[in-house]
């Protein structure tokens, strides 16, 4: 089985560090989780750079699949992936196998990782997602909630994304090279409507924000 190791040519300071203390990662392509989670009777959507890639058609390295699915679905989820795939919960900086003896979720979890088994590579990192009364919950202000439908598109592959200005919300916080690089690419390509919406929301979540010139200008 090809690995891509902590030492990989090309990966940045940060990954190289995570690569190095919790093992390889070879995360996998939309097409796998597509046929990974089919027959799948939960929702679940891409988010991260994929989504942006997804809206924008322009291509960029990725270090990881972030697949998102609701935390209510976390037995459903499991039953799933059980029989293919090692399930650990993630968060608070504790790592938990999830067992048929212990399917829940610590409260402090809020991602889970799959791997084949403890010799393989990382090959998912899940966004476990909140929701209230089935509306999605914003993960940067809980007081927001929204239909599915009005935060996620599906694309001509068929899998559902976040939409681009929710993951470019997400992405204001850290900034990083990817972060900026999805933004250059995005806001031309955003409605008016969609790319004043981000305005308003980096600028309540983050007041005086770098971006919001950028976003203004359009």
């Amino acid at each position: 089985m090809e690995t891509r190791h902590w030492y990989a040519e090309g990966l940045d300071p940060e990954e190289m560090l995570f690569q190095w203390q919790y093992g390889p990662v070879l995360p996998a392509t939309r097409a796998e989780a597509k046929e990974l989670l089919a027959g799948y009777d939960g929702q679940w959507w891409i988010a991260g750079g994929w989504a942006i890639e997804a809206f924008t058609g322009v291509p960029r390295p990725h270090e990881d699949l972030d697949v998102s699915f609701w935390r209510k679905d976390i037995g459903r989820f499991y039953a799933h992936v059980k029989d293919r795939y090692h399930v650990w919960s993630i968060g608070a900086g504790a790592m938990q196998l999830i067992t048929e003896q212990r399917p829940g979720l610590p409260d402090s979890a809020d991602q889970i990782w799959l791997r084949e088994h403890a010799l393989a590579p990382w090959k998912y990192d899940c966004v476990i997602n909140p929701d209230r009364d089935g509306r999605w919950v914003f993960r940067r202000d809980p007081s927001m909630d929204f239909a599915l439908d009005e935060v996620t598109w599906v694309a001509p592959d068929g899998i559902r994304y976040l939409n681009p200005e929710l993951a470019l919300a997400y992405k204001a916080k850290q900034r990083r090279p990817k972060d900026e690089r999805d933004l250059d690419v995005t806001l031309p390509l955003l409605p008016k409507a969609k790319r004043e919406w981000l305005g308003r929301m980096v600028e309540h979540l983050h007041p005086g924000h770098a971006w919001l010139e950028r976003i203004v200008q359009g």
